[in-house]
């Protein structure tokens, strides 16, 4: 018995020297140790050995059977691309493939209108989103009693906990607040560039807010700029109409109507037609017909002046573009909430819109 199993040993070990793939190693195996295979029968036969010869051969048959496991499961990792040294990797074995990603479509977008306003000669400039109470309303002409501050519910930022040993001695309001648009750049690139000035400010801005179809509690806005001698509101019209083509490639139908914005004087708000419904009323145009897409206005003196600018010599005009509306006219998207709710089944319609 014992002459057997070593001849039976070796002779698996030959043929195991002429495998050339993993198919004729799963057959060798099935053949030699599979459940039907030799060694079985020859495991079956120590049952009807008596005594210590028994223990013997099973013992040895037992040793084979251990060595052939290893030794088909060495090729196998071989043939499969893996061995037991982590970090090692067959590179003849064919690629994965790698799923393209695509840019969110209000990246697009934006991406889009860098480069309109590129073209008009505007810098492209960028802002903090926790911003202070100064630059995002007082500095804008709002001041804490103002009643513009309701029409945007903020996310104010608690102030850091008051160490124990000065528990008392200052309760101080903290300033800091998540910017509720990005119009605290207008002071900002005033003090910084001086005037003359043309920039835009793309980013994104934080409202505590109820949401629904054309509202949502984060989204991004474009702030643009305009500061020089003799500006008009013609010049901002112009600007309004540039952007409209550029983004949607034809005319569109618009209104301007007078609107309020305590950092403007005058101001007014352009409205598109609905592209949802058409014009015929849609939730989200409110059923109205017209989407708001644009606030603006020429710049409050006082505005200019806090940008360290001579309200009496320099001019100009401002306006906040709201980048989800645009992205939703853009591409037929009835529900603002769409853009940023993670779902790749919504995301994945517009990879032929960003390749």
């Amino acid at each position: 018995m014992q002459d057997k199993l070593q001849q039976f040993r070796q002779e698996v070990l030959d043929s195991l020297k002429s495998v050339k793939d993993i198919n004729s190693l799963r057959g060798l195996e099935t053949k030699y140790l599979g459940r039907k295979g030799e060694l079985t029968r020859f495991l079956r036969g120590i049952a009807k050995l008596e005594g210590e010869k028994r223990k013997v051969i099973g013992k040895l048959a037992n040793g084979i059977k251990n060595e052939l496991l290893e030794k088909f499961k060495e090729l196998r990792d071989s043939f499969e691309g893996t061995t037991r040294e982590e970090g090692v990797i067959d590179v003849t074995l064919p690629g994965k493939k790698i799923e393209q990603g695509h840019l969110h479509p209000i990246t697009t977008v934006l991406n889009e209108l860098e480069d309109l306003f590129t073209a008009m000669g505007f810098m492209v400039l960028d802002g903090p989103e926790l911003e202070s109470d100064y630059y995002n309303f007082k500095a804008l002409n709002i001041p804490e009693f103002h009643p513009a501050r309701d029409i945007q519910d903020t996310f104010y930022v608690k102030p850091p906990l008051t160490p124990p040993s000065q528990e008392g001695k200052s309760n101080e309001k903290s300033d800091l607040l998540m910017r509720t648009h990005t119009s605290p750049m207008q002071v900002r690139a005033m003090q910084k560039y001086g005037a003359p000035l043309k920039c835009v400010v793309p980013g994104r801005v934080f409202r505590h807010e109820a949401t629904d179809a054309c509202h949502d509690s984060t989204f991004y806005n474009l702030e643009g700029l305009m500061i020089g001698e003799d500006i008009a509101i013609t010049h901002l019209i112009s600007v309004i109409k540039e952007i409209f083509v550029g983004i949607f490639k034809k005319e569109v139908k618009i209104r301007v109507r007078p609107g309020y914005f305590p950092f403007v004087e005058p101001g007014l708000e352009v409205d598109m037609r609905c592209m949802i419904c058409g014009g015929k009323g849609c939730p989200s145009c409110k059923n109205k017909g017209w989407i708001e897409m644009i606030g603006a206005g020429l710049v409050h003196p006082k505005v200019i002046e806090y940008g360290g600018i001579d309200p009496k010599k320099y001019g100009g005009f401002a306006f906040g573009l709201g980048v989800d509306r645009l992205a939703m006219m853009r591409y037929g998207i009835n529900d603002i909430r769409l853009f940023h709710s993670g779902d790749l089944r919504f995301l994945e319609q517009f990879l032929s819109h960003t390749t």
